[in-house]
């Protein structure tokens, strides 16, 4: 049996259309923009911007946020002709399969486990620190933190965290509104997106007033900037290496908020509950992807004008719930805001962990379905015709991960998984463009094979650009992923029926 044997595209869209057995199409393109809006904007832009301009870019974090969105931007239109063209649930998974064959879809349908899985692991985590910031810090730090995690506060105390008791709650609450179904999901989420995008602009032009010249001064961090040390003289930033000073650091930068930008892809999961899939699912893809790109890179502007970059990595400042700490540290007069932000990222967080565990449960059902998982991922709710099965199992995976590992490990995680799909995605178009260019394309990639080039190698340096340690437990998962398949998927596959 071939390593690289397809699943043939006419019987998966057959697949699609299963006399009303399989999910249903309830959303149009108003609903897909707003889920990929709810999905980009979230830990990305409140959390991971301070994260990069601490770790890597300073207040250069707006230039890797442009390097992000237009590696973001070539992948995206090969996103929206694959959605439009084979518009079924799976995301990347299912179009690798058509193009590259069955053990590279097993490869990227493990990899968005790191997105998706991971993603809503990592939102989840924010989701806690927001709130604790909200109660003006009421959760014991044990009860809100990872075991791995510890700090010394202002009276050399040694806190050391248990579990993250606060994200497993919210991920609870959102896996019961996604078993109730996918439209009552999507009416709740465009709700929320509303509230977080009018925060996200008042904040842009109210904090405009506050941008402080020096702030942005020098714009790339130097070669010979110290380390940042926290209360106990511990070193929490260095910035010696390659990728963490200049303009190597807004490449890291990029690598780093590139997890600001995962969510249009998750758009693309939910293509087989759309009503018009080969006209809204680019509009879905691409619209989200517009909208928040230019409204990133102004909240950068802003956020690293007001409060200067090296607070964002000091545990007892703003490395925590960054965007309160720069209103109420440096914006006075606007605590009211400070406290309408932190309500909003909360409600903007539920949207993101929402669409994240959604796009997860599509691609294990489309899994499932082709025997690459067991059955129970595929099981559909008698009343509702949601993945119930599948949602309850990513409760338990994700919770665990969310209650005992460090956002900042799941966070870069994230950000490979999505980054390994976009390259496949991107060398996908290609490939099905040479081996059946007669194939009906309602939404054409411009410019092929520049686009899919630019978008792959792009996403590679952003790969690259990822701590070393980030990337070794990458390529674990990955090799753990390889043996499932061969001891496991490969022999249940639903091809080997016609082998």
């Amino acid at each position: 049996m071939s390593l690289f044997r397809k699943k043939d595209l006419a019987a998966m869209l057959a697949q699609a259309e299963d006399g009303g057995k399989g999910l249903k199409r309830t959303l149009g393109a108003g609903n897909l923009i707003a889920l990929g809006v709810g999905a980009i904007i979230g830990a990305g832009l409140f959390v991971r911007t301070a994260a990069a301009a601490g770790q890597a870019a300073g207040p250069a974090v707006t230039l890797s946020f442009i390097v992000a969105a237009v590696g973001c931007a070539f992948a995206g239109l090969c996103y929206a002709e694959f959605a439009a063209m084979i518009p079924i649930s799976g995301s990347a998974y299912a179009y690798s399969y058509v193009t590259m064959g069955e053990t590279v879809a097993w490869i990227i349908g493990w990899a968005l486990i790191m997105e998706y899985a991971l993603g809503a692991a990592t939102v989840s985590i924010a989701w806690s620190e927001y709130l604790n910031k909200l109660l003006g810090g009421g959760i014991p730090y044990e009860w809100s933190h990872s075991p791995f995690e510890s700090i010394t506060d202002t009276a050399g105390v040694l806190h050391h965290g248990i579990m993250n008791a606060p994200a497993l709650i919210i991920l609870l609450l959102l896996t019961l509104l996604l078993i109730k179904g996918t439209q009552e999901s999507a009416i709740v989420n465009a709700i929320i997106v509303f509230i977080k995008v009018a925060i996200v602009i008042i904040f842009i032009i109210i904090g405009w007033q506050f941008i402080r010249p020096e702030n942005h001064t020098p714009y790339l961090i130097p070669a010979n900037q110290p380390p940042v040390l926290d209360g106990a003289g511990k070193v929490v930033a260095d910035y010696s290496g390659a990728f963490k000073h200049g303009w190597g650091g807004v490449l890291g930068g990029a690598a780093i908020v590139f997890f600001a930008f995962i969510g249009f892809d998750a758009v693309s999961t939910a293509a087989q509950e759309a009503k018009n899939p080969k006209r809204d699912m680019p509009i879905g893809i691409l619209g989200s992807l517009v909208v928040c790109t230019i409204l990133y890179i102004l909240f950068g502007h802003v956020l690293t004008g007001v409060a200067p970059w090296t607070d964002f990595v000091d545990p007892l400042k703003g490395r925590e719930a960054s965007v309160a700490y720069a209103i109420s540290t440096y914006m006075t007069g606007y605590g009211w805001l400070a406290t309408a932000v932190t309500v909003a990222i909360l409600a903007g967080f539920s949207s993101v962990i929402l669409v994240m565990l959604m796009g997860q449960s599509r691609v294990f059902y489309s899994m499932a379905n082709d025997g690459l998982l067991p059955k129970v991922f595929s099981d559909l709710h008698p009343k509702y015709r949601t993945p119930y099965k599948s949602n309850w199992i990513l409760f338990v995976f994700v919770g665990a991960f969310a209650a005992f590992v460090p956002g900042s490990v799941a966070g870069d995680l994230t950000s490979f998984g999505t980054l390994f799909a976009f390259v496949l995605v991107s060398a996908g178009v290609w490939i099905l463009r040479v081996k059946s260019p007669g194939m009906e394309r309602p939404f054409k990639t411009p410019l092929v094979p520049l686009v899919p080039i630019l978008g792959a190698v792009i996403c590679l340096a952003m790969i690259f650009a990822l701590d070393a340690q980030t990337l070794k437990v990458a390529f674990a998962w990955m090799a753990l992923g390889l043996i499932v398949y061969f001891a496991y998927s490969r022999k249940h596959s639903k091809l080997n029926e016609g082998a």
